[in-house]
């Protein structure tokens, strides 16, 4: 039998997507190098500045020997004078271009960096809000958050190190090694082999403090995101008297920070005493072979200040390299946490050749759909229901049986393990996801608002609406009277999702943006069950306009709503199992009867009675 095969049915796209491991460095690089390479001028100019600057830093110290060397052979006089004064005039000369050139550096990449990060700001955005439903309700808001800066600052931290740090050491190192060389063949021979030794030593230690530095960063996440919760969840600490408890929580992860960033700073002391050994070896050799030279008559005393001035500048840029290197590291991690989402697939995506969707009538047909969130536990079990255009249907059942389910998998927030859903005939999975929400008004139980103004919330249902647009679905759905009585009225601020505003205020702002919509097709899920009786009786009239016309979906236990559907579908264990209009269902004494005859004494006070006499 076809149900049997349903303990085998695949897994949903989502359990099986999971995201990807933090990427190495070089994939880092390779998804920054798009953004960097759409600036070309920018770009050249950085670097044309950086080698220029450089030239000027070699060529300052050889006129330095010059300057050195006629005051240690020359005798006092005019020629002698004149000799330095004009030496000294080329070193302050080459002194000046550095800083001129060092200004065109920083603006040129100050244009660069400020216009790739708000790309990457972009880009990020957009990808991650492109993500399932099922993504964001199994990650924290607050970790995704900080990971999206973290990245956009990661790229800078990298850049900077290439650019201002790596580039124009590689470049000073080449060319003194090159100078020196040419002075005496072992002096630049030694240099040269000692900056090859030190640079593999970096990378080396590198390569083995990254898996450290990936853990420090995880567990940063860690912590962000356990702030998050606790902070978006203050009200449930405060109320269950849970701070000692949540102080623990917290503690846990902060213990797994603190030992993973001792470690990752330890290693760091240990590095620096390493490269302190490397620094003082080549100091005191090449200074040592220069006494030996210098005895034998091939360096002079300039030389030696030519030797002492390259040292110390390669010192300092290679000190500056190491202090940079954890923070360059540390960025790759940062950004590696984001990358691995950026190159996690979205779960639901638009089908290539994906069409708009045409609504007609309005015609919903769930046809054998099947779905489950984990293996082996089955939500619906080859689903079948179909919906006319214009009908108002009511799905009830108890708690778990799919209701819910049903409006999720219609809006696609998930997509169907196995059969099909279609509207007015089309498969809404070969449709743009757009264009399939643009034609569902949906209304959830728990409605969500954007912390802005409260036109800004009820205009989301259609941006472009005037302001008189907005107040008339707002009178629709009588929220008018309470925001005409606030201080700023429409202009109000309603909190991080809408918690300055009560809860059935906030449905009745949610269900004016549903009227403002005006989409061919209604989901209601207990669009009414945070309002009160009389805020209930108020919004039932813009209710019953607002489905005038449209195919409707409604999820709800409250009497007055259900009783007014077209057709009741009674689902439990995620199928059919009854279905008609209140009556019939009530003479079946099937699973309705026994839910409508648990809640119909909570309605005894609005005049409704007892289930027991529906059926006379």
């Amino acid at each position: 039998m076809r149900g049997v095969k349903l303990v085998k049915m695949p897994l949903n796209p989502h359990e099986t997507k999971e995201v990807k491991k933090v990427p190495p460095p070089k994939a880092v690089l390779a998804a920054f190098w798009p953004f960097v390479k759409r600036r070309p001028v920018l770009l050249s100019l950085v670097v044309l500045a950086t080698i220029a600057m450089e030239a000027t830093t070699l060529a300052a110290p050889w006129f330095m020997r010059q300057f050195f060397n006629t005051l240690s052979v020359e005798q006092p006089s005019d020629a002698a004078v004149a000799v330095l004064l004009s030496t000294l005039w080329i070193i302050a000369g080459l002194w000046v271009a550095d800083r001129a050139l060092k200004r065109i550096q920083d603006q040129a990449n100050v244009y660069l960096q400020a216009g790739i990060m708000a790309r990457l700001y972009e880009n990020t955005f957009g990808y991650l809000l492109g993500h399932s439903h099922n993504f964001f309700v199994s990650n924290f808001a607050g970790s995704l958050t900080h990971k999206v800066s973290r990245y956009t600052r990661a790229f800078e931290t990298i850049l900077d190190n290439i650019l201002l740090q790596f580039f124009p050491t590689a470049l000073f190192v080449v060319g003194a090694t090159l100078v020196l060389f040419m002075r005496n063949h072992w002096l630049g021979l030694a240099l040269g082999l000692w900056c090859i030794a030190f640079v593999c030593l970096q990378l080396f230690i590198g390569k083995i403090r990254q898996p450290v530095r990936a853990a420090r960063s995880e567990a940063d996440t860690k912590v962000t995101g356990a702030l998050a919760d606790a902070v978006s969840n203050q009200s449930n600490i405060t109320l269950f008297s849970g701070l000692a408890y949540e102080s623990g929580r917290l503690k846990e992860v902060v213990t797994d920070w603190r030992q993973k960033t001792l470690r990752n700073w330890l290693i760091d002391g240990w590095t620096w005493g390493i490269i302190g050994l490397f620094v003082v070896a080549i100091q005191v050799g090449l200074l040592w072979g220069a006494v030996l030279l210098w005895r034998q008559g091939e360096l002079t005393l300039g030389d030696f200040v030519l030797i002492q001035a390259y040292l110390l500048t390669v010192f300092n840029l290679l000190m500056g390299i190491g202090f940079n290197l954890r923070r360059f590291y540390d960025a790759f991690a940062d950004a590696g946490e984001m990358l691995a989402i950026l190159q996690t697939p979205h779960e639901i995506r638009d089908k290539k050749g994906a069409k708009r969707l045409r609504v007609d009538t309005g015609e919903v047909w769930f046809d054998d759909v099947s779905f489950n969130f984990h293996k082996g536990t089955p939500i619906l079990q080859q689903f079948n229901l179909t919906i006319s255009g214009g009908e108002r249907v009511a799905l009830v059942g108890p708690s778990g049986a799919g209701k819910s389910t049903v409006t999720k998998l219609l809006l696609r927030l998930y997509d169907v393990a196995l059969g099909e859903i279609k509207i007015d005939g089309q498969d809404i999975s070969k449709v743009t996801q757009d264009t399939l929400r643009d034609a569902i008004a949906f209304v959830p139980q728990e409605p969500i608002l954007f912390h802005r103004t409260l036109m800004e919330n009820i205009r989301y249902g259609y941006r472009d609406a005037t302001n008189e647009q907005v107040i008339e679905a707002a009178k629709k759905a009588h929220c008018h009277e309470f925001i005409s009585k606030l201080p700023l009225g429409y202009d109000t601020l309603v909190g991080e999702r809408g918690i300055k505003l009560s809860g059935g205020e906030r449905q009745r702002v949610a269900i004016a943006r549903a009227i403002l919509k005006d989409a061919p097709i209604l989901v209601l899920d207990e669009a009414t069950s945070s309002l009160d009786s009389e805020s209930e009786a108020l919004i039932q009239d813009a209710l019953n306009v607002l489905m005038e016309g449209k195919t409707v979906i409604v999820i709800a236990h409250r009497l007055s709503t259900i009783m007014k559907m077209d057709r009741i579908v009674v689902i439990d264990g995620g199928a059919v199992v009854a279905q008609g209009t209140h009556l019939q269902l009530i003479r079946e004494r099937g699973l309705y009867q026994k839910l409508w005859s648990i809640q119909a004494g909570g309605f005894l006070g609005d005049g409704e009675e007892p289930a027991k006499n529906e059926e006379h």
